[in-house]
């Protein structure tokens, strides 16, 4: 935060206007008074360096480094330094500044629906003070502004969007998301633009009556600069001057902001068209009328065309219901959602969307989930259970305790990310942006050729030229061709957010279309992440009770997720467990402690070797003399068995881990735990090689034969075990330089290295995990990994559509253009298909990606 004074060379203050801005006299300095944030600054070392540093500057009349806060504020003559370099001054003493008075404000303007009002809006904010960025996202209709808010106020932006023509409807600030967006498809049909654009087309077609159907009632009714005015001119002359005003109300922004944008050039032609009328007698009314009335529908069709697009986000928007009920006091309360506060109680009753992220505290139901995971099936919630604002309570009766409060719930973090992601430009999207600089200038340049030669070069008449050259200035204007992009990947991205996707910029859009390889990790991902135990083989006559006994007690104080399946088991059979003494943790190997008094062991078999152990000859429990069905299956030798030629081998190939349970003296048993593959694993990997895929490989830290029989059971193409995190990564940088595109998917916490190094990071089940929303490329929301597949083939027909959109739209523009001298393109033509044909073309060939969805039965 900065204070800005003006203040004389005798120390006095001048006075401030009456909005707060500072002013000075003649003969007088500016000072500045900033405040930076600087956390690091901890202790009068830090303050003393910080401090020593700023103070190298020239116009530094004052610091104060304040420890307790973390604040420093420096005086200074803004005539001699700035604000940007006391912060490096400060960054250069080793110190972070965190707040500078920067401030991000999102503005929506409806109004805004297409390059050329971007670039008026962004051109009127480059004249404001205090900007640092600005970024213009027409598909959404919103402004994403940083500003210096000691410099400049969230009004004085609004004041500088308006000055280039555009309503602001809202304003929100950086941690804010609109909770809902003008909607004005309803009404944009009987809109006042709309009106004046239905009358100016009935006053053409009056005009078209009386110029070539009633050709003997159109009769002069006077002179304009020498030249007859007729009935139908006259109402042709009426169109412009209501179907034209918006038009050249736009042009005169544009022409005011230095845009060479549509409106700048429809102005232009429209305009040229009656002077040519009106001082040279070329009679160009029904022209001039023509580019009014098409244009203007040609607008509306845009409009309609954009709102549509943005429709798909206002659907997540609404998702969130406006009000809760809240228990206060023991009674309940009907408030606005924004007015609930973190640890309040919320109820709701069946049929009800869930206002709040929270946890479940009283009630038992069954929610759907499908607005945030995509998961078609309700899924059972309880005591303790997290619920997320948006979702819907199908059945029972629910009292949910609120963890996040209405700006920072998973829905509002979607919806801002899904609105961020316009930021992250795709590749095409930036050649685009190049290009259309160049586009629009040459096709001027063409135009003015076109006019000047046409007549020498195809023998036509001056006014036939003249009309070639503003049908060119109608195609000179790249709308649709820069539109094709941004609106095919917020459409995509939108989609994919109804499906439980979350894509955070159309630049990871782009990049999973591209994939050639496709990495997994295990535990988590190909597998639920849920161990249990699946065989209990007892020996040297011990029963099943006694060695789960043993082992709950060697495991019930271990955190390691193998020991707790122990536990879990031991808890479902009913077996207690021992007495525990001494219990003791070998690391890499298992657990010791004292058991009733006597020393136990569980852990590798390594563990028992080093022990002393032969395990390559042990008996197995028989049942009445006869081997137990476990140990027969497993055991060619009767009652012997070969732990490790045999048994452990054979546990690990079936995908489990093998844990043996003993004392000094005996080994009384084996335990195997098993983390179970996903359901839907092998069908997704499958799928995948079918879209395309050249490439599937497992990467875990799993010992060989365990990670082999996962490898084979899901199908994938390679696997690499026995992975520690930097060796994952290592693996995907050798994948990453043998093929183009690789993905990594894993839960989006303990594989974030190896997701940061991929070309797109894919994170399993974020619903709720702050940490996977923040560091994952994309997110699938459920722990649904079919949905995989479905991202990969949206992903692919959003490059696809991004492609025909842009070539399309420069195919149709250049044939227009390249007839035009031939007088082959009318000026109709080249407004209705040139532009709002094109626009509404690309802009419905983007809204065809809503349609692809996850296959039936994948959530």
């Amino acid at each position: 935060m900065t204070e800005s004074d003006s203040c004389s060379d005798g120390g006095a203050c001048a006075g401030a206007s009456n909005d707060g801005s500072p002013t000075a006299s003649a003969g007088e300095r500016t000072r500045q008074v900033a405040q930076l944030s600087v956390p690091e600054m901890d202790c009068p070392s830090c303050a003393g360096k910080v401090e020593s540093s700023v103070r190298e500057l020239a116009g530094v009349e004052a610091i104060d480094p304040q420890v307790a806060t973390g604040r420093l504020t420096v005086e200074y003559d803004e005539a001699e330094t700035e604000l940007a370099a006391i912060r490096d001054r400060v960054e250069a003493a080793g110190y972070t500044v965190t707040d500078d008075g920067g401030e991000t404000l999102r503005l929506s303007v409806h109004e805004m629906d297409c390059a050329s009002c971007a670039g008026k809006v962004e051109t009127a904010l480059g004249r404001a003070n205090g900007i640092r960025s600005a970024e213009t996202r027409p598909t959404t209709g919103t402004v994403v502004v940083t500003y210096d808010r000691n410099a400049t106020t969230a009004a004085d932006l609004v004041t500088a969007i308006e000055s280039a023509g555009y309503e602001v409807t809202e304003t929100m600030g950086e941690d804010e998301t609109a909770t809902g967006q003008t909607d004005e498809n309803g009404s944009l049909w009987t809109s006042s633009r709309a009106l004046k654009t239905w009358v100016s087309g009935l006053f053409v077609a009056f005009g078209l009556l009386f110029e070539f159907l009633v050709r003997g009632a159109n009769a002069q009714v006077g002179t304009v600069l020498g030249s007859p005015l007729h009935i139908a001119d006259v109402l042709f002359l009426i169109a412009v001057a209501t179907g034209g005003q918006e038009i050249l109300r736009g042009g005169y922004y544009s022409l005011k902001s230095k845009n060479l944008d549509i409106d700048l050039l429809m102005s232009i032609a429209i305009l040229g068209a009656l002077t040519a009328s009106l001082a040279f007698g070329e009679a160009l009314y029904f022209e001039a009328a023509t580019l009014a009335f098409l244009f203007s529908v040609a607008e509306l069709l845009e409009r309609y065309s954009m709102d549509r697009a943005r429709n798909s986000l206002a659907e997540l928007m609404d998702l969130s219901p406006d009000e809760a009920t809240v228990l206060r006091d023991g009674e309940e309360t009907t408030v606005p959602v924004d007015e609930v506060q973190v640890g309040d109680t919320v109820v709701i009753r069946p049929g009800e969307k869930i206002p709040m992220d929270g946890a479940v505290i009283d009630g038992t139901s069954a929610v759907n989930q499908a607005p945030i995971t995509g998961e078609s099936v309700p899924v059972d919630k309880t005591d303790g259970d997290e619920v997320y604002a948006g979702t819907i309570n199908e059945e029972g009766y629910l009292e949910v305790q609120v963890t996040a409060a209405a700006s920072d719930n998973t829905l509002s973090r979607i919806v801002q990310m899904v609105e961020d992601a316009q930021s992250n430009k795709t590749e095409r999207e930036q050649f685009v942006e190049r290009f259309s600089s160049y586009y629009t200038p040459v096709v001027v340049a063409f135009a003015v050729l076109v006019t000047l030669t046409s007549p020498a070069v195809f023998g036509v008449a001056w006014s036939t030229a003249v009309v070639y050259g503003l049908t060119l200035l109608v195609l000179a204007c790249p709308c649709a061709f820069v539109i094709s992009t941004p609106v095919s990947v917020v459409s995509g991205i939108t989609s994919a957010a109804k499906n439980g996707v979350l894509i955070k910029g159309g630049n990871h859009l782009e990049a999973m279309g591209a994939v050639d390889v496709v990495a997994f990790d295990k535990t988590g991902t190909l597998t639920k992440g849920e161990l249990t135990v699946t065989d209990v083989v007892p020996l040297n006559g011990n029963t099943e009770e006694q060695v789960l006994r043993c082992a709950r007690g060697l495991e019930q104080r271990s955190e390691h997720p193998i020991g707790e399946a122990i536990v879990a088991r031991a808890g479902t059979a009913g077996v207690e467990s021992a007495e525990v003494d001494d219990f003791e943790s070998i690391t890499g190997k298992g657990v010791r402690a004292d058991l009733d008094g006597t020393p136990h062991y569980a852990g590798k078999p390594g563990l028992f070797d080093d022990l002393g152990f032969d395990l390559s000859h042990v008996h197995a429990t028989t049942d009445g003399g006869v081997v137990t069905k476990t140990a027969q299956q497993i055991c060619e030798r009767n009652n012997c068995l070969d732990l490790l030629a045999d048994t452990v081998p054979e546990l690990q190939a079936e995908g489990k881990t093998v844990v043996i349970v003993g004392t000094e003296d005996e080994i009384e048993g084996i335990v195997a735990v098993a983390d179970e593959v996903r359901p839907e694993a092998k069908a997704a990997v499958s799928r995948l090689r079918d879209l395309g895929v050249e490439r599937t490989v497992m990467l875990t830290g799993d010992n060989e034969r365990t990670a082999g029989a996962i490898a084979r059971e899901v199908g994938v193409d390679d696997y690499r075990a026995e992975l520690l995190p930097d060796e994952k990564v290592a693996a995907i940088d050798d994948l990453v330089d043998e093929y183009d595109g690789v993905a990594m998917v894993g839960d989006g916490i303990n594989d974030a290295p190896a997701l940061a190094s991929a070309t797109v990071g894919v994170a399993m089940g974020a619903a709720g995990t702050d940490t996977a929303l923040e560091t994952a490329d994309i997110a699938l929301m459920s722990d649904d990994l079919s949905k995989l597949p479905y991202l990969y083939e949206l992903a692919n027909d959003a490059n696809s559509v991004i492609r025909q959109n842009i070539w399309a739209s420069l195919a149709v523009k250049a044939g227009l253009a390249l007839a035009v001298p031939f007088g082959l393109v009318p000026i109709w033509v080249a407004v209705l298909a040139g532009d709002a044909g094109m626009t509404t073309a690309v802009t419905g060939n983007a809204m065809r990606l809503s349609r692809v969805r996850p296959e039936s039965g994948d959530g």
